[in-house]
């Protein structure tokens, strides 16, 4: 299926291997790329810039004709390091960035100086609006149905919205388990879409098995939102630890929260111990099960090697 995404990605079929933290690696995105579709990895997943740039040294060696990579790159200040990997990512080359949490207007600048196209996430018409007029070469459409820090619109009210207001392609994110999925966000006036939780339960992420057979046991009715990880509303199954700790923030936290000055260093640190106990989650077994997802794991009913997954979303 061609679609202005399968254009400017030079790739066969209109989908995204979404970022995900902790889980993406460069074995799915290389299975990505070899099935027709792009991959994208957090920038965040490697610890170091040497690391990050071995990882599209890597990309870029096994890349096969019509494939294509990106990056997300977190652009606000809870990410000290992005000002040096979009260095890196801008040195080495990639096919796109996709920018999250902040003023994208640095990446792009440089991003465009090297050809490297950029894609920023957004939840509203007013940030898609901004981030066009900043000369985004793309919107990542994120709904109500996204796992992880999702939007607060509707797949079909969003993506209508933006498709009707803004000059520049729309892709949508959250809520695709299924080709029917796809379809229906196409049909709104999607050019694409960006898929993640279906792809946590594959034989390549680097993540537990209980953490992969935990999205083929639970399902959309077990998917909740939690403020205790990030400081932000955040969708993780519904385990019995998530239970046992419940899904607001503390009352300390709230508190601290109303002090403009205290504000910002709580985030902080809610978002540090949160991303630390996910982690361990997510690498080893523990008793702490936070558990990222969106509830499109609904359709992910065994773990499948990642060119499976597309097979079947296509």
């Amino acid at each position: 299926m061609q679609t202005k995404l399968t254009e400017l990605l030079n790739i066969k079929h209109p989908i995204i291997m979404a970022p995900m933290f902790l889980v993406s690696n460069v074995a799915m995105v290389k299975e990505a790329m070899n099935s027709g579709i792009a991959g994208c990895i957090p920038a965040l997943n490697y610890r170091t810039l040497e690391e990050l740039r071995a990882a599209i040294k890597e990309l870029k060696a096994s890349k096969p004709e019509g494939g294509a990579f990106g990056f997300n790159l977190i652009v606000n200040k809870s990410n000290p390091k992005a000002k040096a990997q979009l260095d890196v990512l801008c040195e080495e080359g990639c096919d796109f960035i996709l920018t999250s949490l902040g003023n994208p207007k640095e990446t792009i600048e440089h991003a465009h100086k090297v050809g490297i196209k950029v894609f920023c996430d957004i939840t509203d018409l007013r940030f898609a609006q901004k981030v066009e007029s900043l000369g985004a070469d793309a919107v990542v459409a994120v709904n109500n149905e996204a796992g992880g820090h999702r939007g607060n619109i509707s797949p079909e009210e969003l993506i209508s919205t933006l498709k009707n207001n803004l000059n520049i392609p729309v892709i949508s994110a959250g809520g695709v388990g299924c080709k029917a999925d796809i379809d229906k966000m196409l049909s709104y006036g999607a050019v694409g879409v960006s898929v993640g939780s279906p792809f946590i339960a594959s034989v390549e992420a680097g993540v537990t098995d209980e953490y992969k057979q935990a999205c083929v046991d639970y399902g959309a009715k077990d998917i909740v939102m939690t403020e205790r990880i990030s400081g932000t509303p955040c969708t993780v199954i519904n385990t019995p630890y998530v239970k046992k700790i419940g899904t607001k923030a503390t009352w300390i936290e709230n508190l601290l929260n109303k002090n403009k000055k205290l504000k910002k260093w709580v985030k902080m640190i809610r978002f540090s111990i949160g991303m630390k106990a996910t982690e361990k989650a997510a690498k080893k077994a523990t008793y702490k099960t936070v558990w990222v997802a969106g509830p499109s794991i609904e359709h992910t009913k065994e773990i499948l090697p990642v060119k499976d997954i597309i097979a079947n979303l296509v």
